[in-house]
């Protein structure tokens, strides 16, 4: 029986501009056909920010210029993401899989995820993105009831709430998909952010962390794998201290002292290992792997990257 995996793509896999991206995804394609060609069952989502940031953008832009339309909201903004993403990135491994003679169908669901109104993240928003405005501008979106932080020197930012995901709608599609051996891309940008009212789903203004959403869904599907690609082929303690050290293998325990230590929130990592950690406590030899793209076929036989197993 084939092991499965899910594997949350990181910034560096896609690109931030267009052109970027269509070059990006190319070699990333490359390493889900190492994984389809080793043998395994592949799930795959990924980031979004800067396309999400690109979008938002200019659909607000082109809304200030058009009165007769509205700017669109961040839950259609999270949508249009998937759509783009998932066109270049189903492409560019179909091709890839073609290339080596492997038939797999490769398959993007739009994928929306359930958050909690009451998420404590909705009083505290956090993510910033989109373009610097000014302080004119900034006062129109404050009047909208929308956040903005400004960066000195630069201008005024939109920042919006991160709440944890709740359950991804789209559940039972992605998992029929998945047990007929295609290549699914799912759950991108962590999930349109939805809120329930009872058989009505209402977007959401937030964006999901992506990696929680990545542990949820290798959760969901009962993978034997959690894979984030990221920057670094190990991560790092004590960054830039004389104890600066790289992780191998280590212990859900281990990770766990590590987070509350404040190893990780600093530099982005703290989401990958809750993620991690919620996926490996719910299930039976779970591992889970966090290293670089280039290292990935190295890391899941042994040889580098970050592991956390079960204690």
């Amino acid at each position: 029986m084939k092991k499965k995996v899910v594997v949350a793509l990181g910034h560096r896999a896609l690109g931030t501009t267009l052109p970027e991206q269509q070059v990006a995804v190319k070699q990333t394609a490359k390493s889900v056909a190492d994984l389809v060609q080793d043998g395994y069952q592949v799930v795959i989502t990924h980031s979004n920010a800067p396309q999400l940031g690109m979008i938002h953008t200019a659909m607000n832009e082109f809304g200030k210029n058009h009165p007769d339309y509205t700017p669109a909201p961040m839950s259609v903004c999270s949508a249009m993401t998937q759509g783009y993403i998932g066109f270049d990135l189903q492409n560019a491994i179909r091709e890839e899989l073609l290339t080596r003679g492997i038939y797999r169908t490769v398959s993007t669901v739009l994928t929306q995820v359930t958050v909690d109104p009451y998420d404590e993240a909705f009083y505290t928003p956090t993510k910033v993105l989109g373009r610097y405005m000014s302080a004119e501008d900034a006062a129109i979106e404050r009047k909208k009831g929308n956040y903005v932080v400004e960066e000195p020197g630069k201008g005024f930012r939109r920042v919006v709430s991160a709440p944890n995901p709740v359950k991804i709608v789209e559940m039972d599609a992605i998992r029929t998909l998945s047990d007929a051996d295609q290549v699914v891309i799912a759950c991108g940008g962590g999930g349109i952010p939805v809120l329930e009212q009872d058989h009505h789903l209402k977007g959401a203004s937030a964006v999901i962390e992506k990696d929680l959403t990545a542990g949820k869904l290798a959760e969901e599907l009962g993978a034997d794998a959690l894979i984030i690609l990221t920057s670094v082929e190990k991560v790092f303690i004590n960054r830039g201290t004389d104890q600066e050290e790289q992780l191998g293998e280590i212990t859900v325990s281990q990770a766990k002292q590590y987070m509350e230590e404040g190893h990780f929130g600093v530099y982005n990592m703290l989401p990958k290992f809750r993620a991690s950690v919620s996926f490996i406590e719910k299930g039976e030899g779970r591992r889970a792997f966090i290293t670089c793209q280039e290292s990935l076929r190295d890391a899941l036989k042994g040889r580098t990257g970050t592991v956390i197993c079960q204690d």
